[in-house]
C-alpha cells in the first residue's frame, strides 16, 4: 500500500492503493511511514509519489458515508498528516504522476516543490462542485502555499489544471513526460539533501505557523 524506499540520500515514499484515497488503513501506513522519516539520520530528502493514473485522490468519501460518526477524528487524522509532512526535517519534492485532487492535491502542496505529469492527469480542488466547504485548515494550506489569484480560481471555481497550466499557475515547478517524472524528482530533491534537516524543519515550521495551528484546532 505505502512503500519507502532510498535511492542515495533521497528517500521515495510511494502511495500504491488504486486512487490513493485517505482509508483508515492507508492512514495507519502513511504514520507509521512518517515516523520512520521524522527519525531518519543524516543527510536526507524526500519524494513522494503514487502509481498508474493517481497520485491521490483523496479523502476516503465513500468510507465517510458509512462512518459518520467518525468524520471529526477522521479529518483530525488528515490534517495531522499535512501538518507532518509541513514540519518534516527534510526537504521535500511531490511527484505527481498522475490525478491529483481534493485533500490530494493537499497532500502536494505540503511538499517544497513539485514536479506534474506532462501528458495526462489533473491538479484539482473539486470540493465546490462536491457542495463541501474547506475545513479552516485545509484553506490556510491552500492560501499559503498557492498565489492568490491561484487559490481564489482553484478553490472557488474547481477548476481542473493540467500540468502545462497548473506550472504558469505556480502549483508546480515543472512537468514532464511520465517517464521523467521521478527522475526529474530526484534530481530536484538530491542536491537539496544536505541541508541541515533540523534546520529545514525549524525554518518550515516558522514559515507555516498560521497554517499548523489551523490545522490543529477544529
Amino acid at each position: 500500500m505505502i512503500e519507502l524506499q532510498r535511492d542515495g540520500d533521497v528517500r521515495i515514499l510511494r502511495m500504491d492503493e488504486g486512487e490513493n484515497r485517505f482509508s483508515p488503513g492507508f492512514l495507519d501506513q502513511l504514520e507509521k511511514a512518517l515516523g520512520e522519516l521524522e527519525s531518519a539520520e543524516g543527510p536526507c530528502a524526500l519524494v513522494t509519489t503514487g502509481t498508474g493514473k493517481f497520485f491521490s485522490n483523496g479523502l476516503d468519501l465513500e468510507w465517510l458515508t458509512e462512518n459518520p460518526d467518525r468524520f471529526e477524528p477522521y479529518l483530525d487524522r488528515v490534517h495531522a498528516v499535512f501538518a507532518r509532512f509541513l514540519t518534516l526535517p527534510m526537504p521535500t519534492v511531490a511527484a505527481l504522476n498522475g490525478h491529483a485532487f481534493a485533500a490530494g492535491a493537499m497532500l502536494a502542496l505540503t511538499h517544497d516543490q513539485a514536479v506534474m505529469r506532462g501528458d495526462r492527469g489533473y491538479f484539482c480542488l473539486p470540493e465546490v462542485d462536491l457542495g463541501l466547504s474547506f475545513t479552516p485548515g485545509m484553506a490556510a494550506l491552500i492560501q499559503a502555499r498557492l498565489p492568490r489569484a491561484t487559490a481564489h480560481e482553484a478553490m472557488l471555481t474547481g477548476r481542473r489544471y493540467a500540468a502545462p497550466d497548473a506550472c504558469e499557475a505556480s502549483i508546480v515547478q515543472r512537468h514532464v513526460p511520465e517517464a521523467e517524472v521521478l527522475p526529474t524528482a530526484l534530481a530536484m530533491a538530491a542536491p537539496l539533501a544536505a541541508k541541515d534537516g533540523a534546520t529545514v524543519g525549524r525554518i518550515r515550521t516558522a514559515m507555516y505557523e498560521p497554517v499548523l495551528a489551523a490545522l490543529s484546532s477544529r
